[in-house]
């Protein structure tokens, strides 16, 4: 295949032709809140999609707000690729983050709470407490809070206090003189953190199964029992996000490990971005509030509501009420694993495709445990991004190594937000004999890729997994991820090249099988995309289907715009932030963008290109972003059966372009519109996948 320049393609990238990656992300947040809002949601689940939107507001503020808001304090003029400044994208940001809380909690007080108390389950406001009620929840404050609680009066010999990242604070204002003749006027009180944010009552004082009060709420009732003699005039949730992007170089720190346990400690106080309070909150007590944390007013968000939804993730789990949730399942082992506990002979037998979380994960625990117990495998080599703190496949590579195996673990320190849990890992790696290594400095290492080398008949064969998802089978149940599980020796043979390239050093190999960022990936991409234009301009039939979590890198970009132009149908199922914009006359009519938001998290990565009609198929950990194709080390694997081929168009690519349920369309402006039912039958992917790979539970 031909490679363009990056030259012959780049004027089809500029900043018109591009949306914002920040829009986009937000964007994105809103599809997920449209899940939240959606009746067809079974109840229970549409409260844990409220949830997810502040979870996953939370990160964005921690990270991306953060990053713009370092930007704006540099007086940096640096466009994004979309030609916006830092202040320009922050003031946007600040419109379109303050608008989606606005709707947020509009719809937790006018929908969810009443819809959830028609069913039973109540948040009883402090208002509407009954004398039982508050008698018991009086009783709770001094058994249970007021024991762990340390408030502190503002005066000069008591600062402001520091104040976690995220954590749940009350600012209270006060009047009156205490046993030193103090009056400051002001106290904060810290909710610590092993305090629940909700309490279950039980049920015959709740009058009813499910009775729930707020910790806020308690505390706002009883929190004048902290100031004896003293009058509380308000009382006032607060909540700060800070930075919580960790800053180690790593080319100057000789021990990643040591300098990241150093710095994980600081994440809790970092410079702050956003401030959260209580709609009852006083204008001088915000003012005051923003004053200590270094804000404007473009960062204060008024909540009606606990300042902390996070927190009512817990509640579906707690409320034993099926038909409020999404039917459970039973992922499905493939036949042939099925009917052999000999993981190793069915691979030998020919590739074995998982899809999840409709497939179970399971055989991927059976491939590294039984690679750990048995006798004839010499070797095992494994990538781990994210894998949770309880892993059965990190104790299995443990015990691999306890039983003198040659265990190598490419364990990556910097997986933001899992740091701590992956360098508890290596250090009882190291403990047992493993030979732990953190990657490549400046690279981090996303693919996904486990090894296993074992002695048949005299000699050495390999056996690999590789996959989209993490190593993690918690996130295997919520996440949708393929993965294959070959003997191929050609694509084995490169997995073996790429441990050799991570973990000791010299220049990269020429790799038979597999795309590798950041040597070949991004060129490989480009190239197979420029092939479908060039049989697009030859009057070939062409065409291009990709899946993905986002799409932002403008060479690539640029390519399908280029693509679009020779005539080559292109559909792209991109779940989060799409730069690209399709639909524009002339630039990108043939291309189509949808965005699939349901019960799984879309996660899985698919490259189809026509190819004239031998068809080629990757799968890979990467998606076509800067980040992944430049400064990470991923992998993108052919799907080579035949059969195994057509499974993944069948299952990875088909059902999401029909889908007229979960779908979300594209416009060339950046906003998308729910694919309405209509006339036609209502069709869902994940729904249809869960119904043709896995059993009832």
């Amino acid at each position: 295949m031909k490679h363009t320049t990056n030259k012959s393609i780049m004027n089809l990238s500029g900043p018109d032709t591009l949306i914002n990656r920040e829009l986009g992300i937000l964007a994105f947040q809103s599809r997920v809140l449209a899940q939240a809002a959606d009746p067809g949601t079974p109840l229970l689940e549409r409260l844990r999609f409220l949830c997810i939107v502040s979870s996953n507001l939370d990160e964005f503020f921690e990270v991306r707000v953060a990053g713009l808001k370092e930007q704006v304090r540099a007086n940096s003029t640096q466009c994004s690729p979309d030609g916006m400044t830092p202040r320009q994208q922050f003031r946007a940001v600040s419109d379109a983050a303050h608008a989606l809380v606005f709707r947020q909690y509009e719809l937790l007080n006018k929908h969810l709470i009443p819809e959830l108390a028609a069913h039973g389950i109540h948040f009883i406001r402090r208002t509407r407490w009954n004398e039982v009620q508050a008698a018991w929840i009086r009783e709770y404050f001094f058994r249970e809070l007021m024991p762990v609680l340390t408030p502190v009066g503002l005066d000069p010999a008591h600062p402001f206090p520091r104040v976690l990242n995220k954590s749940l604070n009350f600012a209270v204002e006060l009047s009156g003189r205490d046993a030193f003749g103090r009056n400051s006027g002001a106290a904060v009180v810290q909710a610590p953190r092993s305090l629940p944010r909700v309490i279950r009552l039980p049920e015959e004082i709740a009058g009813g199964e499910y009775g729930f009060v707020f910790l806020s709420s308690i505390l706002h009732a009883h929190v004048g029992e902290l100031f004896a003699g003293m009058t509380v005039q308000g009382c006032y949730q607060f909540r700060v996000t800070r930075n919580s992007d960790l800053f180690v170089d790593e080319e100057e720190t000789k021990n990643l490990r040591q300098a990241l346990q150093g710095e994980l400690p600081q994440r809790h106080f970092g410079a702050a971005v956003r401030l959260e309070v209580a709609d009852n909150c006083s204008e001088a007590m915000a003012a005051f509030l923003l004053t200590q944390f270094e804000l404007d007013a473009d960062d204060l968000y008024q909540e009606q509501g606990p300042v902390n939804l996070v927190r009512l993730m817990q509640v579906p789990d707690w409320v034993d009420r099926p038909d409020l949730k999404f039917e459970p399942f039973v992922p499905a082992l493939p036949a042939r694993l099925a009917k052999d506990d000999d993981i190793f002979a069915q691979i030998r037998k020919g590739d074995i495709l998982l899809h999840h979380p409709f497939e179970s994960f399971q055989p991927v625990i059976d491939f590294i445990e039984q690679a750990a117990a048995d006798p004839l495998v010499v070797a095992i080599r494994q990538t781990v991004y994210r894998t949770g703190t309880d892993s059965k496949l990190m104790q299995a590579l443990i015990n691999a190594a306890q039983s003198g195996k040659e265990v190598t673990v490419v364990v990556e320190l910097m997986a933001r937000f899992d740091e701590e849990a992956n360098i508890n890992w290596a250090a009882r790696l190291e403990e047992v004999g493993a030979h732990v290594v953190y990657g490549v400095v400046g690279h981090k290492t996303h693919a996904k890729l486990a090894l296993v080398i074992r002695r048949e008949e005299g000699e050495l064969r390999r056996y690999a997994h590789l996959g989209t998802g993490n190593y993690h089978a918690r996130t295997a149940r919520m996440y949708t991820d393929f993965g294959l599980l070959t003997a191929d020796k050609a694509i084995t043979a490169d997995v073996a090249s790429l441990f050799i390239e991570i973990t000791g050093l010299g220049k990269a190999g020429k790799l038979q099988r597999l795309w590798q960022a950041p040597f070949t990936l991004h060129g490989e991409v480009v190239a197979a995309i420029n092939h479908e234009a060039e049989l697009a301009a030859a009057g070939k039939p062409a065409a291009i289907i990709a899946k993905m979590n986002a799409l932002l890198e403008p060479q690539v970009i640029a390519a399908l715009y280029a693509a679009s132009q020779a005539g080559v149908k292109i559909d792209l199922v991109v779940r989060g932030v799409c730069a690209l914009r399709p639909g524009i006359p002339g630039l990108s009519d043939h291309i189509r963008v949808r965005s699939i938001v349901g019960r799984f998290l879309e996660h899985t990565r698919i490259f189809y290109f026509r190819n004239g009609g031998d068809a080629r198929v990757f799968l890979s950990s990467a998606d076509w972003m800067d980040r992944n194709f430049f400064r990470r080390i991923e992998t993108a694997f052919p799907i080579l059966n035949p059969k195994l081929k057509k499974r993944v168009i069948a299952e990875g690519l088909k059902p999401y372009l029909r889908d007229n349920v979960q779908a979300w369309d594209m416009h060339a402006d950046g906003s998308y519109r729910h694919r309405a039912k209509r006339k036609a039958k209502a069709y869902s992917a994940q729904v249809e996948l869960l119904a043709l790979l896995t059993k009832e539970k």
